[in-house]
């Protein structure tokens, strides 16, 4: 299991994220909240069982325009294929 903490934190530098998206897994009884964030040539993904869940989603929540509706736009309809891009940063 992926442990998110500041050391993991600073492999994911703000000013390098490119692209955040939430998206949902239908795990048959409940929907596992992700999260995939690209930084430079790697993509790391995530989900709301990783300890340090809420460290992640402080860390992203300071990039400039995030979209802090993401939980709103894919929690519903349960069950339901959804995913939500919080945060682009188009590369020059």
């Amino acid at each position: 299991m992926t442990i998110i903490d500041a050391a993991m934190l600073e492999r994911i530098p703000a000013n390098s994220v490119t692209k955040v998206a939430f998206y949902k897994r239908d795990e048959i009884t409940t929907d596992l909240i992700c999260c995939q964030v690209v930084c430079g040539d790697e993509v790391w993904t995530f989900h709301e069982e990783c300890v340090g869940w809420s460290l992640l989603l402080a860390h992203l929540g300071a990039l400039p325009e995030f979209r802090a509706d993401w939980f709103a736009r894919i929690s519903q309809p349960p069950f339901g294929r959804s995913e939500f891009v919080a945060f682009s940063r188009l590369l020059t």
